[in-house]
């Protein structure tokens, strides 16, 4: 049974499931529509994994060992490791929520505010909206931004190459900014995730191929030093860092290893693109969140600790964009590049639940309107005047917030930090002892509290941290001076 509704229960509408029998006689429409009446979905394991894999690995993969740099040998990675299991663990729990009830045949939650609405309702839907969406915007906004910041990248690697390293190689993102939302633009009037599926892939690839780089790139400086850098408790407190910097710091690099890791806030409407069981949704949903946390992991840990290594205290925020390396300039132009169409992949899988959200409003709020619901089919894309309007209208408006808060990354980083907590582990815990019913209590209901409130103890830490870099680049802020 479908359910579209808004936030109070007076818009709720109910849709019967198709009936599909050769008693019915339209048994056919068995190999088109799914239990729910909707199209048949046909999302597999490899390409649920592809969409985990893009929005996990993002360039900030590259910052890591900045993050590693302040923390240390021993607490860096043990952090990462750490970060990976909560991760794993609590997508885990939400996988089980997609649907309500049976895990084959219950009703089926088609987003995570759905889901949030079936198992706990009342405030916590507004709660999880808010969270969610504000998330998904702030990382549509510091895509756009470090898109930029690689492609300026290239051009800057091109000048170092050609007038040395004295030359300051200057430019504005600007215009890198424009050309990364023409692009958004185009891709944007893709219909809905089930349809991006190739998208995902191709940016999987790129991040593999851009992250292989800059570990190789780690490697062969690590092995031109003679050695490995760092040490085991990070940057040291002294004339370039003082105590409540190195806290700021510290507390800053656990948000980023904590943002790096999330992908919860879409995995629902990831698990709604896999096609019906046999074996159930939640079955594929976790086997494929598996192999996507075990291989992100891998790539984090041999990214990070290869480029800590590599420039031990002076490690850069970004190993590609940040100027560790100059040479080989072509090889840091090919990563650039990977990086720069791996977000045009990420953009798309962080705002196909934005659509969705808005057109199910607009669809049920005006489901006679022609401008809403009349379209016309070009390949992978569907045509509308309302769809090419609104979301072309997204794109512009989160690239031009871009362009006037270059600093925004920052303001992104507070955002995860804020919403890892609530999206990552709360209503995951909360909605699987509602599902399954675990006593108030028990030592399971008493382990999974701890669990939350630790992390809750991390997000605020984390997000001080963040608060405190913002109110850093607000001191030297420009309008569009990026």
């Amino acid at each position: 049974m479908a359910v579209l509704n808004g936030v109070n229960n007076k818009h709720e509408v109910v849709v019967a499931p198709m009936e599909v029998s050769v008693e019915a006689g339209n048994y056919q429409d068995a190999e088109r529509f799914d239990d729910d009446g909707r199209p048949r979905r046909t999302g597999t394991f490899w390409t649920a994994s592809a969409h985990i894999i893009t929005a996990v690995i993002g360039s900030g993969v590259l910052s890591l060992a900045w993050a590693i740099a302040q923390l240390g040998w021993v607490a860096g990675p043990a952090a990462m490791l750490l970060f990976a299991f909560v991760t794993y663990y609590t997508a885990t729990l939400l996988a089980e929520c997609y649907r309500t009830g049976n895990p084959d045949t219950g009703k089926r939650n088609y987003t995570y505010m759905d889901a949030v609405r079936s198992n706990l309702g009342g405030a916590k839907v507004i709660f999880c909206g808010v969270i969610q969406y504000a998330n998904l915007v702030g990382v549509a906004i510091g895509y756009t931004i470090a898109s930029s910041i690689s492609m300026r990248a290239i051009r800057r690697a091109d000048c170092f190459h050609t007038n040395g390293h004295g030359d300051p190689c200057k430019s504005s993102s600007t215009p890198y900014m424009i050309l990364f939302g023409v692009v958004q633009i185009l891709f944007s009037q893709i219909p809905d995730f089930d349809q991006i599926w190739w998208l995902s892939i191709v940016a999987a690839v790129m991040s593999f191929t851009y992250s292989s780089i800059g570990l190789a790139l780690g490697i062969a400086q690590t092995v031109s030093n003679g050695g490995f850098k760092g040490s085991l408790t990070g940057i040291s407190i002294g004339a370039d860092v003082t105590s409540t910097q190195k806290i700021w710091h510290t507390l800053q690099a656990f948000g980023d290893i904590a943002f790096a890791y999330s992908f919860s806030n879409i995995l629902i409407e990831i698990q709604d693109t896999i096609k019906a069981p046999p074996p159930s949704e939640s079955k594929v949903m976790q086997k494929a969140t598996r192999l996507s946390v075990a291989t992100t992991t891998v790539f984090y840990m041999l990214c990070g600790c290869m480029g800590y290594a590599a420039f031990g205290d002076n490690a850069p925020d970004n190993l590609l964009t940040g100027f560790g390396f100059y040479e080989p300039f072509w090889l840091l132009d090919i990563a650039n590049v990977a990086i720069v169409v791996h977000l045009v992949g990420a953009y798309q899988v962080f705002c196909q639940p934005i659509f969705a959200f808005v057109e199910r409003r607009a669809n049920f709020a005006w489901p006679d309107s022609a401008f809403i619901t009349k379209e016309l089919r070009v390949g992978p894309f569907a045509l509308s005047l309302f769809r090419l309007t609104w979301r072309t209208a997204f794109v512009c408006v989160t690239t031009v917030v871009a362009m006037l808060l270059p600093f925004f990354g920052n303001v992104v980083g507070f955002l995860g930090a804020v919403s890892f907590w609530p999206l990552t582990v709360y209503f995951p815990v909360e909605m699987y002892i509602k599902q399954r019913r675990v006593p108030r209590g028990s030592t399971k209901w008493i382990c999974l509290q701890t669990l939350s409130v630790s992390c809750l103890i991390v997000s605020i830490a984390a997000a001080a941290g963040s608060i405190a870099d913002v109110i850093d680049a607000l001191k030297v802020y420009r309008p569009f001076s990026g």
